[in-house]
């Protein structure tokens, strides 16, 4: 198979801006958390996540809501995957394609009938995710969170289920994290990064949709950029609000 994703790792800029997100990341992870972890961190992590997540997804919930229970309905289903997305980690390496169905089976629970959770609409959509799948089983060259950007803007583009599009790519972003031994603990708040660079966001993910080089090139380099805003958010740094 070939490496679907080599022909970005050397675009102008790309090499660089990767590289310094992850020295920031692994410089947090070493000097503030290696010693200090904890689960609750890592729920603290995932709460953060699930709020600016169903923010992005346009809930008007805010994070003392979600984190007492009381967000509105987009905010629970989010808050919901939270709790269970990370046990997804290891299939994502072996199956893809159930973990991303199961993460939309999950999130979409009671918002859409019982026969389309987890199933791509169409065929068009399915043969997305199946692209999607075989980039996350293809050897690369590329960085993780290289990987970890272009499958998320993959899915959120292509909208493949009936609803919570953009949670599931965000929650498969974290994953991807997770599972290629980035942030093993999941202590990186991606989504809290794209909810920090929210406009930036929004605007490249219509480039990269439009499917032109120059989209793609654009998103890649945003990407690197929210990966340290969601180390900035991560509770190693940042006290609980």
């Amino acid at each position: 198979m070939t490496d679907p994703v080599a022909w970005l790792v050397d675009l102008e800029g790309v090499p660089s801006a990767y590289a310094a997100a992850r020295d920031g990341i692994d410089v947090m992870l070493r000097d503030r958390g290696l010693r200090r972890t904890s689960p609750e961190m890592t729920a603290e992590s995932l709460l953060r996540g699930a709020h600016a997540s169903a923010v992005l997804e346009g809930s008007s919930s805010t994070l003392a809501e979600v984190r007492a229970g009381d967000g509105d309905a987009i905010a629970q289903d989010a808050l919901r995957l939270s709790a269970s997305q990370l046990a997804l980690a290891p299939l994502l390496k072996t199956a893809p394609l159930q973990a991303i169905a199961r993460l939309h089976a999950v999130v979409a629970a009671g918002s859409v009938p019982d026969d389309s959770l987890g199933r791509p609409r169409d065929a068009a959509s399915a043969d997305r995710l199946r692209g999607v799948s075989e980039l996350l089983l293809a050897a690369t060259s590329a960085p993780a969170l290289l990987v970890a950007g272009v499958v998320h803007a993959d899915v959120a583009t292509a909208a493949p289920f009936a609803s919570h599009n953009g949670i599931v790519a965000r929650a498969l972003e974290r994953l991807v994290l997770v599972s290629r031994g980035v942030d093993a603990k999941s202590l990186v708040v991606p989504e809290a990064g794209h909810l920090a660079l929210r406009a930036e966001y929004e605007s490249n993910l219509r480039g990269y949709a439009d499917g032109g080089p120059r989209g793609v090139h654009g998103w890649v380099l945003y990407a690197a950029e929210a990966y340290v805003a969601g180390a900035e958010a991560s509770p190693l740094r940042r006290t609980a609000e």
